[in-house]
């Protein structure tokens, strides 16, 4: 009997996955969040004091409904510190935390076929203790991309019918005060998260092997070298000597080209606007930051 063929791609079975949060790392975190919120002109919507467990510090701010989180190091011998020391920097991409519909029915398929290794998971309960969705955090060795991925999912209820679709839904890294956060992330609806990159490890050229890899163990459908999340898109790079892996660049969507410019303005002022082939850009927080007009304001509406 002749062997069997492989599978197509769609056989691991790919679906709508968001692409929710990315998190950053950084030694010195009041510096990051000074810089960070006067930039993006954002705020801190909550500060967990449960990665205390893990030797860190946090602090989450709203792009839209997606969240921007930087973490630190508080001790020696953490997983982000050694990621620190391995690049040699003080900043750097650090996870990307994706939304699916059923985060344990997607791990429990990862482990049947051995594609991830799972290093973290719980069940995320809701104020009467029911269960309200998992969490479920994988390791990078042997990931293609450098960054720590995370696939979580929230159960839908009553009060959140549509987790995945809805805007400004529910997301329980931001804590408990799921209207108090929620109205933050309505407040800054005119950014958005739409995009990431990163490079691969050097000698690697398997761009598109990265994407499948994704699409294969995370069900995040993909276009030759891109993720394609149903908000965003994760690009791939080649390596390359000398350079490290990991996420090297975040795009950020903005409604009205007077918010666009007015971030422009105050990178300016704090001395993190560059300049490149492809425009104006900002480097802070470890990556590169493009950002993007995504759509007219009423203001500028108003003037036509």
């Amino acid at each position: 009997m002749p062997p069997k063929k492989p599978g197509p791609p769609n056989a691991f079975g790919t679906g709508p996955v968001r692409l929710r949060q990315i998190a950053l790392v950084v030694r010195d975190l009041a510096k990051a969040r000074r810089l960070l919120t006067y930039v993006l002109g954002t705020e801190v919507i909550y500060e967990d004091p449960l990665v205390g467990q893990w030797g860190l510090e946090n602090f989450l701010v709203p792009v839209g409904g997606e969240i921007i989180e930087v973490v630190s190091p508080t001790r020696d011998g953490t997983t982000a510190g050694r990621l620190l020391e391995k690049k040699g920097v003080d900043e750097a991409g650090y996870m990307l935390i994706m939304q699916n519909e059923d985060a344990k029915k997607r791990r429990d398929f990862i482990e049947e076929k051995g594609l991830a290794k799972v290093i973290f998971s719980h069940e995320v309960k809701g104020k009467s203790g029911e269960l309200a969705g998992w969490c479920v955090q994988y390791h990078p060795k042997g990931i293609r991309g450098g960054v720590i991925p995370e696939l979580d999912s929230h159960t839908p209820s009553e009060s959140n019918p549509e987790p995945l679709k809805t805007r400004f839904s529910a997301w329980h890294p931001c804590g408990p005060d799921v209207e108090g956060y929620t109205s933050k992330m309505k407040q800054y609806g005119h950014l958005s998260l739409v995009g990431a990159v990163c490079r691969l490890a050097p000698g690697d050229w398997g761009a598109e092997l990265a994407s499948t890899q994704w699409e294969q163990t995370f069900g995040v459908p993909r276009s030759r070298d891109l993720c394609q999340f149903t908000n965003a898109r994760v690009g791939f790079l080649h390596g390359e000597e000398g350079l490290p892996e990991g996420m090297i660049s975040i795009s950020i969507g903005v409604v009205g080209e007077r918010r666009r410019k007015e971030i422009l303005e105050r990178a300016n002022e704090v001395g993190v606007l560059k300049a490149g082939k492809e425009g104006r850009y900002v480097e802070m927080v470890g990556v590169r930051w493009n950002f993007s007009l995504t759509g007219e304001d009423e203001w500028e509406s108003s003037k036509l």
